[in-house]
């Protein structure tokens, strides 16, 4: 089993309920995210949030995001008293929005001025090496295959935020080979940084234990409203994280029938 420790709480989502009206969308969240630590390498942390339709996985994200407030309760960051605002969270969505009439570079000088950041372009620099797209600095987003599009996205977002990426279903609707490159990416993303976090939300389960360190399941209880957090799971206490073709650990598969489980019986 890989050896590691947690350290400084990065996230902490503190009894965050969230209504519209007399509507109850969620309810009694409590979520936390600490810093992983490994041994001889940058090791951070991939946090898969599972949830069926109309479960309020979206508003959840929204609320981590900053982009939704909550009813009441809070998402902090770091070592923040106050609630987290948009944009201090990257957020990477399916449609990977990036200026069409400015070429790559400019799109993410962009991104790094509206921050003030003031390592911006060493970091665009660094972060385009590590992910192979140094040559395409000088493209459009027309010219970029989808793959690309979605890593340069993700390059602007952690330029304009502080060690953390939310991603929206970001295997929806790819072929096998597809997302196993994004799953790449994202693998990519986590080990630059140690305090670099990505939070996914995701329906295929099985990428979901594939990937993460961490799984949250969102769904409603009985005669209970609103959505409230029903499963944690931590694959790296298990064993089930970080190692190459985990789909062959003896815990892989009853893991995803676990899960599978759960959901049926929602």
């Amino acid at each position: 089993m890989m050896v590691y420790q947690k350290h400084e709480r990065l996230l902490t989502v503190d009894n965050l309920n969230l209504q519209y009206g007399d509507k109850v969308i969620l309810r009694d969240i409590n979520l936390q995210v600490d810093d992983i630590k490994r041994p001889g390498m940058e090791q951070g942390q991939v946090v898969a949030l599972l949830g069926l339709s109309g479960s309020g996985k979206t508003q959840l994200f929204r609320c981590i995001s900053g982009m939704q407030k909550p009813t009441s309760g809070e998402v902090r960051i770091n070592d923040h008293k106050t609630n987290v605002h948009a944009g201090e969270i990257g957020v990477v969505q399916q449609s990977y929005p990036l200026l069409d009439h400015r070429t790559v570079w400019s799109n993410l000088m962009l991104a790094a001025n509206l921050h003030g950041r003031k390592d911006g372009k060493e970091e665009a620099e660094l972060l385009l090496n590590r992910f192979g797209l140094f040559e395409k600095k000088s493209s459009y987003p027309l010219e970029l295959s989808g793959g690309q599009r979605q890593r340069i996205a993700i390059i602007q977002q952690l330029l304009c935020s502080n060690h953390f990426l939310l991603m929206d279903e970001p295997f929806s609707g790819l072929d096998l080979v597809a997302k196993r490159k994004v799953m790449d990416t994202i693998r990519t993303v986590s080990t630059a940084n140690e305090l670099n976090t990505v939070i996914f939300t995701t329906h295929d389960l099985e990428s979901a234990v594939m990937l993460a360190d961490t799984i949250w399941v969102i769904g409603a209880e009985k005669d209970k409203l609103g959505s409230t957090i029903i499963k944690q799971i931590d694959l790296a206490a298990m064993g089930l994280a970080w190692e190459a073709d985990i789909e062959h650990n003896s815990l892989y598969w009853p893991t995803v029938l676990e899960l599978r489980n759960t959901f049926m019986n929602l």
